[in-house]
């Protein structure tokens, strides 16, 4: 009998009432349920004066019971660490319930499911080779999580799984206690750690055998830490199998998060290591996030409709051979704060390699290789603040490979604070996998004053020159601040709505006073308009998403 089957025996016991068939084999239901716990059959105890309680809760291997406690005048569970905590992972499946009236799941530690191997000797006496192989979280509709502190966080470890399947109308939340309690400011972070979840997908960390990337063998161990942990809070992601599994997010949103462990070394909203492409992610927000939105090391994940608000570094940030894809994606940075909307990277280390070593992991495929389609990008044109650079559009660099279209970035809405406030920037290697073909941008609007950084491609071109010869790519001129709204001129006509997030038609889009001709080089807008949003397009941030539309925001936003 392994690790797994020695240690903890979790259940939720309303979860095998009329919810998950055969319960007793491990079938797991992963669609979106919303419980209604007026009639609840979990165990009775553990608060609330009698009421039944319905808290999460799991069994040792020694038959007692560990619940959380219910408090019926807040509706909330709280989880002490004895519950669940960094060094008291939790090894078997659990299942985390919505509770009636807007009750939220109050952790005091940090929840780590599964258990963080640094050998392959650990993965094999723990019988894990695959995502599946571990314990999985089920977290039902509407369910709301919460933590205290920024040092208390959430890790799915390889080999483990999660399934948070919200719907439109009863969305997943991940947050702070003091969201929860109505302390929080709008734009408050690091109030809570944030999300890491780690597989078995293939990364430029560790080293490979083998001509391409489809085609790769592990030339020795792999076991990447983490970021933002140190000590017990540790983790590890890597392998060779792009085709992993982590779970499901659908419907999930991660407000005020962010930790520091060390100097570049800090949580995320959530951080991808090596995830493969069979994970689902499907409608994830981040909001007010301390460091980057979301980040991917290495692996094969692909997201559907994501949405960053209020993301103090990088919205989007790709390092170490991440070759999944976005499609359609909404970036909106706060007015006086805000890095990159894409920072991206091919290769981890890539300031230590040799030329010649580039090249290498080049050719075997194990560079960044990203596709992303529909992207609106609201840039912040902000100087620098703390630990940050100034708010900016795209930076592709150390030979990351891209396609990228059908996209914009704005950064008119304010005076532009600072020469680092461009909307592109090609870097080293990955300026000459521009010249090469290997970056291929096309049908995107470029609203900055500063439309690139200035630097020489190594052709004579900027990164602006090259983007606009090469694919329908269009950069506003702009001197100083200019609205991009359709009720404003007629100079610049790309966004309308309330709020104006949505983009205008690509027939009615006006660019220095003209429209732009999108099927120039044969290949057309794929929706009729560049952008997330269109509103003859489905909406689809409504109902669920926070932070952007009235009736569920703290605030307007900046350039409304």
């Amino acid at each position: 009998m392994n690790l797994l089957q020695n240690r903890l025996r979790l259940f939720a016991a309303a979860a095998c009432v009329g919810l998950v068939a055969g319960c007793g084999g491990g079938d797991i239901d992963i669609q979106p349920t919303t419980i209604d716990n007026s009639v609840d059959n979990s165990t009775s105890g553990g608060g609330g004066s009698g009421t039944t309680n319905p808290c999460a809760a799991y069994t040792t291997s020694g038959g007692q019971t560990v619940q959380g406690s219910y408090d019926d005048v807040s509706g909330n569970c709280t989880y002490a660490p004895s519950f669940a905590d960094a060094g008291n992972n939790i090894e078997v499946d659990l299942r985390i319930p919505a509770l009636p009236n807007d009750g939220a799941h109050i952790f005091q530690g940090s929840l780590f499911i599964g258990v963080a191997c640094d050998t392959d000797a650990c993965l094999a006496n723990n019988g894990i080779t695959e995502g599946g192989d571990g314990p999985t979280l089920t977290i039902e509709a509407g369910a709301t999580l919460a933590w205290e502190t920024n040092s208390n966080f959430m890790i799915v470890n390889r080999g483990s799984q999660v399934f948070a399947v919200g719907t439109e109308t009863a969305p997943i939340t991940f947050t702070s206690v003091s969201d929860v309690n109505g302390t929080v400011g709008p734009e408050d972070v690091q109030q809570w750690g944030g999300i890491v979840m780690n597989g078995f997908g293939i990364t430029n960390a560790c080293e490979y055998t083998g001509a391409s990337r489809d085609a790769l063998t592990l030339a020795g161990e792999c076991h990447v830490r983490a970021e933002g942990a140190a000590g017990l809070d540790e983790s590890f992601y890597g392998g060779d199998n792009d085709d992993d599994s982590s779970g499901r997010l659908e419907y999930v949103r991660v407000k005020h998060t962010g930790a520091t462990v060390g100097s570049g070394d800090e949580l995320n909203g959530i951080t991808f290591g090596g995830i493969g492409r069979n994970t689902i992610v499907r409608n994830l927000q981040v909001y007010s996030t301390y460091d980057d939105g979301i980040e991917m090391f290495g692996g094969a994940v692909n997201f559907e409709n994501f949405v960053a608000v209020y993301v103090r570094d990088d919205s989007i940030d790709i390092d170490e051979g991440w070759v999944g894809s976005i499609d359609k994606a909404l970036v909106i940075q706060a007015e006086s704060i805000g890095n990159h909307c894409i920072e991206s990277d091919g290769i981890g280390g890539f300031s230590g390699l040799t030329s010649t070593e580039v090249e290498d992991i080049i050719g075997q495929g194990l560079n960044s290789n990203a596709t992303i389609n529909n992207l609106t990008c609201i840039v912040s044109p902000s100087v620098t603040q703390g630990i940050f650079d100034p708010g900016a559009g795209w930076r592709l660099r150390e030979g990351i490979f891209a396609t990228i279209t059908d996209s914009q970035v704005i950064s008119s809405f304010g005076v532009d604070s600072a020469d680092a406030n461009y909307c592109l920037r090609l870097d080293n290697r990955s300026a000459q996998a521009a010249l090469d073909g290997d970056i291929v941008f096309d049908n995107n609007v470029f609203a900055c004053e500063e439309q690139d950084n200035g630097s020489d491609l190594g052709n004579g071109q900027t990164a602006a020159q090259w983007a606009a010869a090469n694919g329908d790519n269009v950069f506003a001129t702009l001197a100083g601040q200019t609205d991009a709204t359709a009720t404003a001129n007629t100079e610049l006509v790309l966004l309308e709505g309330t709020p104006p997030i949505y983009s205008v038609d690509a027939a009615t889009m006006s660019v220095d006073s003209a429209t732009p001709n999108f099927a120039a080089s044969g290949s057309d807008t794929a929706n009729g308009y560049v952008g997330a949003l269109n509103l003859g397009d489905v909406d689809w941030i409504q109902n669920w998403t926070y932070g952007i539309l009235d009736g569920s925001r703290a605030q307007p936003l900046w350039f409304e």
